[in-house]
């Protein structure tokens, strides 16, 4: 072991010692500010709004890359999806999709769909029929191989599960 005279002060340090907020060790890059970008000169307020409109518009119409038609955003998959928009509970005004109903939408790798959805109560008086209806409506969209709609109870269906659409459709929101 070594002796205490041997070790220097520089060696007996376990810590490093940071620099002091006066010392300028690394200079800060200036912040971006709005006001600092640069407009056109010649654009009245329509135009900026009407610029700012197209990106808009832009951004929501823009469709992920690189997506399988039956993945979740890819055509097919959102075509389901839509048709099911287009089907309404007879006795609540808001279609079953929005209304929480359908709790998975699968598309086979062979375009075979699976629905699973549940219904508000088992006793609904189209509990026999629309499942039928969502299945023709499905087998009728294009590149749809099969269709089939599995009817689940588990979890039970409640108004947690509507979307803020149907919400405010209701006047719940």
């Amino acid at each position: 072991m070594p002796n205490h005279e041997d070790i220097s002060p520089k060696d007996e340090k376990d810590f490093i010692v940071a620099p002091s907020p006066a010392e300028d060790v690394v200079a800060k890059p200036p912040r971006a500010r709005v006001s600092d970008a640069p407009l056109p000169e010649d654009e009245s307020a329509g135009e900026k709004l009407e610029r700012k409109r197209d990106y808009l518009e832009g951004f929501l119409a823009k469709k992920p890359e690189g997506v399988a038609p039956g993945e979740p955003g890819g055509e097919l998959h959102q075509a389901v999806i839509d048709a099911l928009k287009d089907i309404y509970d007879p006795e609540i005004p808001v279609n079953i999709y929005d209304l929480g109903l359908i709790y998975n939408v699968e598309v086979a790798e062979d375009a075979d769909v699976t629905v699973t959805m549940t219904l508000t109560t088992p006793h609904c008086p189209v509990a026999e029929s629309m499942p039928n209806d969502i299945e023709m409506r499905v087998l009728g969209l294009p590149g749809v191989r099969d269709a089939e709609v599995v009817v689940t109870w588990d979890p039970p269906w409640d108004p947690s599960k509507m979307s803020d659409e149907a919400r405010l459709e209701l006047g719940m929101l």
